[in-house]
């Protein structure tokens, strides 16, 4: 029997194919932690996983925070399974039971501390030397102690009392317990990256649960006190000696450096800056009887911890149907009831030319917007009928072709990227206003003479120039442009190549990059830009520091302490 926990910081971490990656742990049950999802959210995708049964525990007052699942292979098919530690979740036959004594506990108190969706509790039939027993996996996300909050301190404290109220209640049913996941607390110094940099590091509230709760830390006391004679120190507190074993430590008391988790803002991770705060929790004749071995997974990456894994030498019995807890009877997922969300999809029109339908882009300029107006529509405002013209007579299936041949064409994207001839006279605009009034008036004298007129008004108009202008063979002004190709255009006031240096130095001076980083005094190197976020005094304040990942002090490929803040008249 092989059992897996991660804190996977968003079920988003399975995307890649969540089969494939439980798989690849290699595990007949798989606890996560801090999937982020909701009910509402949970797609088919992640609940339902071939050769699986799920079992998830949600947030209810709070989306995409906290939230907890249980994957069993259809070989670790449990035969009760439970969300929560109170039992005030558990609204159906095959819940876990066993809830100990919640006195300290009042019913409000109880229903906050499961409300965040941090404890889902399954419980499977094992075959230990040929006898059948039973064990319950708790899979736990306890709360962080958050610094500005003190009342999460106390949230935090109260879980870790129901959790332990819960474990040793089932212990005592006779039922082998399980607790794993992230505790958030390291237990020792061993299992921090820098202890002594942490103010009262064994006063820690969560550290002297932690104490209690495990067996191995009062019984490594009580030599201590043996050897300092003081025998009735070892006596007065008998109660202190924990239940439940640290397996990881049961196989490395010493092993340093064996860390579950780093933060993910300072790079920790490549120097392996962390701490240990994932576990697996057994009570101790399980870890003596049948664990044989316990371990981290550093090289394990797509969250901000690790997996740990556990191996037991008791085989697992699979139940025959999973407990009503399992996602497979959810009616989102069982046919009997669809969700809002697909009465919601937008379903696309079964049209031959759905795209002509679509409304003008709101990135549209002005020009664009006058160029694609139809003062010919009455009531339709489809992108077809706005391009035909009054005259088109093209059947149904050409409706395109006749909008690409109209008087007024819309410019197709190629034309963008079509290289300019020569440069735009801006006077063209008055040159072809005149030169269509000379057109109108030598037509009214004689249409015969349509063309001649043309010509002279082009050589009048081109007298008034030093470039020859071209004008449409319809005789529209649509566009001037110089065709002479030896002369050079003199430049306008309104060219942009006169405002090119002035601008350049304009926006220069309103847009400006964000300051050049300093070199670091230690490493010598460009530090990085870093942005006070915490609320305070200096919260929006931009400053410097070295641009190597976080480590201990005495690591030469670490951080230094270079920190500067950024001179804003800069």
């Amino acid at each position: 029997m092989r059992i897996v926990t991660w804190n996977i910081n968003g079920i988003r971490t399975f995307r890649g194919g969540i089969k494939n990656k439980l798989d690849s742990l290699d595990a007949d049950i798989v606890c996560v932690q801090e999937t982020k999802v909701t009910r509402d959210l949970l797609d088919e995708r992640t609940a339902i996983v071939d050769g699986y049964n799920s079992y998830f525990s949600f947030s209810r007052g709070r989306s995409g925070y906290s939230g907890v699942a249980t994957y069993c292979k259809d070989s670790a098919t449990p035969f009760a399974a439970e969300e929560g530690l109170s039992g005030l979740l558990t609204g159906h036959e095959g819940a876990v039971g066993c809830y100990g004594d919640q006195a300290d506990f009042c019913q409000e108190e109880l229903q906050l501390l499961d409300n965040e969706g941090r404890a889902v509790i399954t419980q499977h039939r094992i075959m230990c030397q040929e006898k059948e027993e039973h064990v319950a996996l708790i899979n736990v996300y306890c709360p962080r102690a958050d610094p500005e909050k003190p009342e999460r301190k106390q949230f935090k404290l109260q879980f870790y009392k129901l959790l332990q109220c819960r474990a040793e209640a089932l212990l005592k049913n006779g039922s082998h317990v399980i607790v794993l996941g992230d505790i958030n607390t390291s237990h020792r110094r061993i299992d921090h990256c820098d202890p002594s940099d942490i103010e009262d590091f064994d006063k820690n509230p969560g550290r002297k649960w932690l104490n209690g709760f495990l067996h191995g830390v009062i019984q490594e006391e009580e030599r201590n006190g043996e050897e300092s004679g003081d025998e009735s120190e070892v006596t007065s507190e008998p109660r202190r000696c924990g239940k439940f074993l640290d397996t990881f430590r049961h196989f490395h008391p010493t092993r340093a450096s064996a860390f579950t988790c780093w933060s993910t803002l300072t790079g920790a991770r490549q120097t392996n800056y962390g701490t240990r705060i994932d576990y697996i929790f057994a009570d101790f004749q399980l870890a003596r009887e049948q664990f044989v071995a316990a371990d981290i997974m550093p090289e394990v990456e797509g969250s901000d911890h690790c997996p740990v894994w556990g191996q037991l030498s008791c085989s697992l019995l699979p139940c025959s149907k999973a407990p009503p807890l399992c996602t497979q009877y959810l009616p989102e997922f069982a046919g009997r009831q669809q969700k809002l969300s697909r009465f919601l999809v937008k379903v696309e029109p079964k049209s031959s030319q759905p795209e002509q339908r679509d409304a003008l882009p709101g990135s549209q300029d002005e020009e664009e917007k006058r160029e694609n107006l139809n003062p010919f529509a009455h009531g339709n405002s489809s992108g077809m009928k706005r391009l035909l013209t009054p005259h088109s007579v093209a059947p149904k299936g050409k409706k395109t072709k006749t909008a690409k041949t109209s008087s007024n064409p819309q410019g197709s994207l190629l034309s963008f990227f079509k290289p300019k001839l020569t440069n735009v006279v801006p006077s063209a605009g008055r040159h072809c206003e005149k030169t269509l009034k000379l057109n109108e008036a030598a037509s009214s004298q004689s249409s015969q003479k349509a063309s001649t007129a043309r010509e002279v008004d082009s050589s009048v108009a081109s007298s008034k120039s030093k470039d020859t202008e071209h004008i449409l063979s319809d005789g529209s002004p649509r566009l001037c442009i110089s065709s002479t190709k030896h002369e050079t255009p003199q430049p306008t006031v309104g060219h942009p190549a006169v405002k090119k240096g002035a601008s350049s130095v304009f926006w220069k001076s309103v847009l400006h990059g964000p300051p050049l980083p300093p070199s670091c005094k230690v490493h010598g190197e460009p530090c990085a830009l870093r942005t006070v976020k915490k609320e305070g005094p200096n919260v929006g304040k931009q400053f410097f520091v070295c641009a190597r990942p976080q480590g201990h002090a005495s690591n030469p490929d670490a951080r230094c302490n270079f920190f500067a803040w950024v001179d804003k008249g800069k």
